[in-house]
């Protein structure tokens, strides 16, 4: 997996690319995650655009994410779900707890 992250206008983006899977990539993320939350950034989109695949660990990494953030007063997003990943948050319920949105451009729309 590979992670582009990038900030503008104070919002957070983070890109996941190839196959996400967990392990040392979800270590990573997870690391970027909380600097980001730890520096005051409040407002933070995830970019599925670019996964091909997602393990039910990888899932695991975007639940605990959105956990961190809720528990630190931010919002979290996802954008560009790819329609696997749709598949995937549908069938295990988790479309009622993620905000999606179809570009970034609109999920960055949707903040207060």
């Amino acid at each position: 997996m590979k992670i582009v992250d990038q900030v503008k206008n104070d919002i957070v983006t983070i890109r996941l690319e190839g196959k996400v899977m967990g392990g040392p990539d979800a270590t990573m993320f997870h690391g970027k995650l909380h600097e980001y939350i730890n520096s005051g950034k409040k407002r933070i989109i995830i970019d599925l655009g670019g996964v091909e695949w997602m393990s039910s660990v990888g899932l695991g990494m975007l639940i605990s994410a959105l956990t961190t953030a809720k528990n630190n007063q931010s919002e979290l997003k996802l954008a560009n779900v790819t329609k696997s990943i749709q598949s995937l948050l549908t069938i295990t319920r988790l479309t009622t707890i993620f905000e999606t949105f179809e570009s970034v451009d609109e999920a960055a729309k949707s903040f207060k």
